[in-house]
């Protein structure tokens, strides 16, 4: 078990299997409503985000994508948590809104790029913890 400081971008505390993904623009290539990948281009088309620690340097594409965030979340098709290498205000919004609309949990923190690197890298659970202001945030990763 390793455990790393994060950032928190989004309160809130996860747990879920990890899935690492290269940045991904979920408008126009996330299906809210069927839970998968849509964009045929992108390495992980077809993978489904629903209840996954989703692990990506950072988004691509549109300010959209927090209103397919939001709508996922809201569907039950969206990930549990979020870990990045750069603050992004589009995902964090998309979680803020669907936190403060739809009562959800869904943590987004920001790590430096060699504790990415082994969170992206371990085919294990991962656990964010952003809940407690006072202190740093926490990304650890789990063995089964």
């Amino acid at each position: 078990m390793k455990t790393f400081e994060a950032v928190a971008l989004v309160p809130g505390h996860a747990r879920a299997k990890g899935i690492a993904l290269p940045p991904l623009s979920l408008w126009g290539g996330y299906d809210a409503q069927r839970g998968v990948i849509v964009d045929a281009t992108h390495a992980g088309h077809g993978q489904s985000l629903a209840s996954r620690i989703l692990v990506m340097p950072r988004a691509r594409g549109s300010s959209s994508s927090s209103s397919v965030l939001a709508e996922a979340l809201r569907n039950g098709t969206g990930p549990s948590g979020i870990v990045l290498t750069e603050r992004d205000l589009i995902l964090s919004i998309g979680a803020i809104v669907a936190n403060e609309l739809y009562a959800s949990n869904v943590p987004v923190v920001m790590v430096d790029e060699s504790a990415f690197a082994q969170i992206a890298a371990a085919n294990d659970h991962i656990e964010i913890d952003a809940r407690d202001a006072t202190r740093p945030a926490s990304v650890r990763v789990i063995a089964p």
